[in-house]
């Protein structure tokens, strides 16, 4: 008999988890979702073939809960969750900041937790996940929720006191990446292309490096190297950002999502 999962919250990412549940290969009649906006979750229930159900119907009837709600949302969820809170029931938290101890302080008991920082390319089923498991969380929960995430891209298993970095590095990243984007589409219209012909060859170029990156077996420093030849134009964009610290830029913000992300948890 399949697991019963019931989804808690299905905006985008918890959509994405629901897409990326059924390209697992999980059932659609043993996934139930809730949704604070009622039309949205029934709609979703439609689209999908999956059971639109309640808090409480979803705590004592799903052996698995994945928790997708925002940070300030998280323990009013848990408080309506643990009433009917079946005796096993794993939950697996995406929500950013919130630490297993202050899950488990909520629901009691020995369920297992399993906290996820995902991203938002996981809506195109090629995301970053990065999972920590709590004290009673099994192998075979892990390997649950391993398997279905890697429907949706690919997944790390990190301690829970490198989630805030990981927040920092590929929770927020895609936003890093999309504000570089606009940058360079910025700066070919200040060179007089047109903004048609300049967002598209910033997109194709930035598609073109990554699949080099992910492809050619070969680290970003020594692709870096390779297009960059000595007092040519590359070289002098490069030095460029060097002279502003580029570096130092991505390790100040890096850290600044981080500390927010930490910030989070009280």
């Amino acid at each position: 008999m399949s697991t019963c999962v019931g989804i808690v919250g299905v905006g985008n990412m918890g959509e994405a988890l629901l897409a990326g549940l059924i390209s697992s290969g999980h059932p659609t009649s043993q996934i139930c979702i809730t949704d604070k906006r009622g039309d949205h979750a029934t709609a979703l229930a439609t689209k999908y073939g999956v059971i639109q159900q309640g808090l409480s119907e979803i705590a004592a009837e799903c052996e698995v809960i994945l928790v997708v709600v925002k940070p300030q949302d998280l323990a009013s969820t848990l408080e309506s969750l643990k009433a009917t809170l079946g005796p096993r029931a794993l939950l697996v938290s995406f929500v950013a900041g919130k630490t297993i101890k202050s899950i488990e302080a909520i629901i009691g008991g020995s369920h297992g937790v399993i906290r996820v920082m995902p991203n938002t390319p996981t809506l195109i089923g090629k995301g970053m996940a990065a999972i920590s498991p709590g004290e009673y969380a099994t192998s075979e929960d892990l390997g649950f929720v391993r398997h279905f995430l890697g429907a949706s891209g690919k997944v790390v298993e990190v301690e829970e006191k490198l989630q805030d970095a990981v927040t920092a590095t590929s929770g927020s990243g895609p936003a890093y990446f999309f504000a570089f984007v606009e940058a360079m589409i910025q700066g070919g219209e200040q060179l007089g292309l047109p903004t048609e012909i300049a967002t598209e060859l910033t997109v194709q170029t930035i598609i073109g490096a990554a699949g080099m990156l992910a492809e050619s077996g070969k680290d970003a420093k020594t692709l870096r190297e390779n297009v960059t030849s000595p007092h040519g134009t590359t070289a002098a964009a490069l030095a460029s950002f060097d002279s502003a610290d580029l570096t130092q830029i991505v390790r100040v913000a890096m850290k600044a999502a981080a500390d927010r992300s930490a910030e989070l948890a009280l």
